[in-house]
């Protein structure tokens, strides 16, 4: 009994031996977990974020970005390409490759800019008109000149119209933000310049019929007499295409180089301030009425010549008046007395 006793003991404290020999291994093995969790983690993700493919829409420049690197342009990736090495924790600037446009217009949500948006511009006599058109780009994808182009705004932000500021390669709030802040003001200084040289009515004819100079009123004449205003189509292809020579040269004298290529605005509309198209439109509801009693009184005139003819006949043929007249005896009388003094014309008894 004592020597079981014994080897009872024995067992217990051989069993405390053993766990006291387990807790150091499994804390060790918990801190070597841990260890590889904080070092072997961002190891790894750092590997297999150093692989970017591109869409076809798109194109890449990436910068260096790891611990001991500087933030130079590493290299470029072109538009569709396949998984790229591009180092460890590097940055990937993304950038439009397709073409891109720039809208103006009154319509809400339709724009660059949220709500109405209109370019209003005074034309070469002084009268506001609104502008809405349509810029259509391509960003150059030399990589020479991709590459200055994100040192020179791939690498601040640009405030959008909401209020924030982001990145011009920030997906799509960043480019309009970057095209709001910088290419819109160059927009519209161009257009400001090429609507001043021409006057209202050389864009909008309507406006020739409210303006208060000896050329309005000149113009004012044919218009009264139901003649249409001259198609303004070809000043409008004017400015178009001076607009379309100018900006591609203010835009790179403002950006700093040839950035955008493939330039071409399009003049959708161009409207009159408020109430001056009330103005137009009185007066063009007067010369409707005008346009109306001339009608009236050149039909009177027609019906009284047509009347003094016919009669002129008569005098010459008085059986054809006489047979006139039995054609136009109702359907059912069949004794005509013209010297009835109750009337002409007599039922059969």
């Amino acid at each position: 009994m004592a020597d079981k006793n014994a080897s009872g003991a024995k067992d217990s404290l051989g069993a405390r031996g053993s766990r006291r020999l387990q807790a150091p291994s499994r804390r060790n093995a918990i801190i070597l977990a841990v260890v590889l969790v904080l070092v072997g983690g961002p190891l790894l993700n750092g590997l297999l974020s150093g692989y970017e493919r591109t869409g076809g829409g798109e194109i890449a420049i990436v910068r260096n970005g790891g611990f001991f690197d500087n933030n130079r342009i590493r290299q470029v990736v072109d538009p569709g390409s396949s998984r790229t090495w591009i180092g460890l924790y590097s940055k990937v600037h993304k950038y439009p490759a397709q073409q891109r446009f720039y809208t103006i217009t009154s319509k809400e949500s339709k724009g660059e800019r949220e709500g109405v948006d209109v370019v209003t511009v005074p034309s070469a006599d002084g009268v506001n008109m609104g502008l809405e058109g349509t810029l259509y780009f391509t960003l150059n994808l030399d990589h020479q000149a991709l590459k200055s182009f994100d040192d020179k705004f791939g690498t601040r932000k640009f405030r959008g119209v909401g209020g924030g500021a982001y990145f011009a390669w920030e997906g799509d709030k960043g480019w309009s933000a970057f095209l709001d802040q910088v290419v819109r003001p160059v927009i519209d200084n161009d257009l400001r310049s090429q609507i001043n040289s021409f006057r209202c009515a050389e864009l909008v004819s309507s406006c020739a019929l409210v303006q208060n100079t000896s050329s309005a009123a000149n113009a004012q004449k044919p218009l009264a007499g139901g003649a249409q205003p001259q198609s303004n189509n070809a000043n409008i292809a004017k400015v178009q295409q001076a607009i379309n020579t100018s900006l591609a040269a203010d835009l790179e004298n403002t950006l700093g180089g040839k950035f955008v290529t493939n330039l071409h605005f399009n003049l959708v509309r161009v409207t009159l301030p408020e109430k001056v198209q009330d103005a137009v439109d009185r007066a063009q509801a007067a010369f409707a009425q005008v346009s109306e009693a001339q009608a009236r009184v050149a039909t009177a005139k027609a019906e009284a010549a047509a009347n003094k003819a016919r009669q002129d006949g008569y005098n010459k043929c008085p059986t054809c008046a006489r047979i006139e007249e039995l054609r136009a005896l109702p359907q059912g009388i069949t004794v005509y007395a013209p010297g009835n003094p109750n009337g002409a014309l007599l039922p059969r008894r």
